[in-house]
């Protein structure tokens, strides 16, 4: 199989120039046969009629018309069928004469003849079917053999357009090849044909995004790098502590905060984990049906300590079973998120409800949407749209975290065709609302409420 574009275009070019050439050629061929047996056709009928109305072959005349390098032979016979005149002396003349034009066969010799009749005589003009077809061949010959001398400067001006044609694509070849790992600068378009432009802009659009996704990695490893620095300096400092304290209710202190900064760096790192497993660029997760309303329950319950000990009162309200396509690991960790931060923002003793339902969608399929309200501060409406960056944490908090809570539930919904908005809430806090893009089976059922005290 040819792998070279060059070589296939050149081979198909010039296999088009090679059929060509044979259709043209045998045309030409066979349009110059055809003129020269009309022509020869004509020269007989001219001769004959000249001698029709000559009453009888003079002596010039008869030593112009047995010139032997004359192919025409010239036959008279009377009405009584006396040959009165041959021009040349053969082995084998036509012995008969057929009105108009025939092909008559004397011996082992095709004769082309045209014969007229005269009151007192009949005039034959012949002339020999070899003679005739080797003169009608080189007269086809030479009208051919100008196009057989031109076929291999066509070939060659074939190669060189080819050669010619694909040069920009081999330009941009070269450009691409030279490049390194870090060279991703949008290819220039300007002077590119309109067959190679849109793959030079298909090739810009990936560059863009690989530049986009080398940043972001960038972005993110440096952040990710900032925030560890702090929890791993303070387990050092809580080592050092450790290791100093002396036995008893001092070093029992010094263990628990050492547990906690572990507990806090582990929780770091899994969320830095999760977030990287979520984002545009990771690997594709494998879908499959769940039941969302399950799944909200599930994680709702495991928080239940932590609403527990902020005295926060968390309730699910949901209409039942919602099936849809998701990957559950992702799903959980976005309710989480959600739930989590709603009771960690909010003061003690407050309210966090969370609402499961569906929605008619615009194509008139049935989608589940999560909402999560809360009664603590809430985010500004200047800050909602930064609330989704990575670290962020706003200024003057004290709630601890990483700042990955909100970052990590736009990339999960992002990656299930989900819509996040945060709003203010009718508790006085924040409602965040996932509105899901895919079909659900929804089944309406009762309308339930649980509680996590």
């Amino acid at each position: 199989m040819i792998r070279s574009l060059r070589a296939r275009l050149l081979l198909a070019l010039l296999f088009l120039l090679a059929c060509a050439a044979v259709v043209m050629g045998s045309l030409a061929y066979r349009n110059t046969l055809e003129q020269a047996e009309a022509l020869f056709d004509y020269q007989l009928r001219q001769m004959a009629l000249s001698l029709r109305d000559q009453g009888e072959v003079a002596a010039p005349g008869e030593q112009l018309l047995s010139d032997e390098r004359l192919d025409f032979v010239i036959q008279i016979w009377s009405r009584d069928g006396r040959v009165i005149y041959a021009s040349q002396a053969h082995e084998m003349l036509p012995n008969r004469a057929q009105l108009g034009y025939a092909d008559i066969r004397a011996g082992s010799q095709l004769w082309r003849t045209y014969s007229v009749a005269t009151p007192g005589r009949v005039i034959q003009v012949a002339q020999p079917e070899a003679v005739r077809r080797r003169m009608a061949t080189d007269s086809a010959l030479r009208s051919v053999t100008p196009l057989l001398l031109l076929a291999p400067l066509l070939a060659l001006a074939a190669w060189w357009l080819a050669i010619i044609t694909l040069r920009p694509l081999q330009r941009m070849a070269t450009e691409v090849h030279a490049r390194d790992a870090a060279s991703l600068q949008p290819i220039p378009l300007a002077g590119l044909p309109g067959e190679i432009a849109p793959l030079a802009q298909a090739l810009n659009d990936l560059l863009d995004r690989l530049a986009t996704a080398w940043q972001a990695q960038r972005s993110f490893v440096a952040d990710a790098a900032h925030e560890l620095r702090s929890p791993l300096t303070a387990l050092k400092l809580q080592l050092h502590l450790l290791r100093q304290a002396h036995q008893g209710p001092q070093r029992e202190a010094a263990l628990d905060d050492l547990a906690q900064g572990i507990e806090r760096a582990s929780r770091l790192v899994e969320q830095l984990l999760l977030l990287a497993r979520n984002e545009p660029d990771a690997p594709a997760q494998a879908m499959q049906a769940l039941d969302l309303d399950e799944l909200v329950r599930r994680e709702v319950a495991s928080l239940a300590p932590m609403a527990r000990v902020k005295r926060t009162d968390v309730e699910l309200l949901s209409s039942g079973p919602l099936e849809m396509l998701g990957h559950a690991p992702s799903l959980a960790s976005l309710v989480r998120n959600l739930v989590e931060n709603a009771i960690q923002h909010s003061p003690a003793a407050a309210r966090v409800q969370v609402q499961l339902g569906s929605v008619a969608a615009p194509d008139g399929t049935m989608a589940p949407t999560l909402v999560v309200e809360d009664s603590g501060p809430g985010i500004p409406a200047q800050e909602r749209e930064r609330a989704f960056d990575r670290f962020y944490r706003r200024a003057g908090t004290d709630v601890p975290g990483s700042g990955l809570g909100l970052a990590i539930v736009r990339a999960v919904a992002e990656r299930h065709q989900a819509r996040v908005d945060l709003d203010a809430s009718a508790l006085g806090g924040l409602r965040v609302t996932v509105r899901f893009g895919g079909p659900t089976a929804a089944h309406s059922a009762s309308d339930s409420s649980s509680a996590a005290p």
